[in-house]
């Protein structure tokens, strides 16, 4: 007889311990509601529109993975794809060297009023989107906006920021000035984390402070950067207030299909297709799926061969 089995035979420990179960259950089943109906029924719903389809003959008709093919060689969406997967490549990296950075000089410990320092870079996070696109979209403006008033002020050519060939460095600046400061306070948490037995340690063997970042800080950090690394990811395939907001002060430059969810919202809500908008959905989740967790992988071997 096992001792699991021997316990449960024991009237006096099975009781508290059924108990003890169901009161698990209990604190979990409001959250495993809260699950199934804000995450796992959208999901559910939205694979089930992407399999029916429209037709003039016929009403709505179920056409198993048609959307999908569809999807797959459509050109405005890959198009919108490698749009926002250029956006990720440079964008992210240069947010979370910003972020690294000011973590870094706040936890040295070395800046006048880091509170204030702090509060400054992260206040941008606390304005909603759509404000912050309306913002720098005003001072984009080469004749009506600042940065077109001070060119003029100085008498000197300044670039349209919201031409063509500066759009998404200009998206890129807004996306990077909203988030510095929400991926610095992960980091700089992942920093007050770091035991003090190791700053000890290092000082004791003369470490600088350069070298304590580089040999201390920045090995500890990796799992936050991963985190933030993921996030930004989700985020920048989700792209879609600040070139939605732009697209009303540079129509010509940014299409209904300039990223993969304002694809998938036009097709919805103006034009009328629904089924193929949840197909496309559905493949941008994946993909974001898929990109997040190559990362992770990556990252993760290579923490294994260090």
């Amino acid at each position: 007889m096992t001792a699991q089995a021997a316990e449960a035979g024991r009237p006096g420990l099975a009781r508290p311990f059924l108990r003890l179960r169901v009161a698990g259950y209990a604190f979990f089943l409001p959250f495993f509601v809260v699950f199934l109906v804000t995450v796992v029924a959208p999901l559910a719903y939205a694979i089930y529109l992407s399999l029916f389809q429209d037709r003039l003959i016929g009403g709505t008709v179920f056409a198993g993975l048609a959307n999908y093919t569809r999807a797959l060689g459509d050109a405005l969406f890959g198009a919108g794809l490698l749009r926002v997967a250029l956006f990720l490549v440079v964008q992210v990296p240069i947010m979370l060297l910003l972020a690294l950075g000011c973590a870094l000089a706040i936890d040295s410990g070395r800046l006048r009023w880091p509170s204030l320092f702090r509060i400054t870079i992260f206040m941008p996070y606390a304005v909603p989107a759509v404000v912050a696109a309306l913002m720098w979209g005003y001072m984009y403006g080469d004749q009506f906006g600042l940065v077109g008033q001070i060119g003029h002020a100085l008498d000197v050519t300044v670039p349209d920021l919201l031409s063509r060939s500066w759009m998404l460095t200009s998206i890129g600046n807004m996306v990077t000035w909203e988030y510095v400061g929400y991926n610095m306070i992960i980091l700089y948490a992942a920093l007050r984390a770091i035991p003090e037995e190791l700053y000890e340690a290092a000082e004791i063997d003369g470490a600088g402070a350069i070298r304590t970042a580089w040999s201390i800080k920045l090995p500890a950090l990796r799992p936050a950067l991963l985190v933030a690394t993921i996030f930004s990811i989700i985020g920048s395939f989700q792209l879609f207030n600040e070139p939605n907001i732009v697209q009303k002060l540079a129509p010509a430059v940014i299409s209904t299909s300039y990223t993969p969810n304002m694809y998938a919202y036009n097709l919805a809500f103006n034009g009328q297709q629904i089924n193929y908008s949840a197909a496309v959905a559905v493949v941008l989740g994946l993909v974001t799926v898929v990109v997040a967790y190559a990362v992770q992988l990556v990252t993760a071997r290579r923490e294994k061969t260090l």
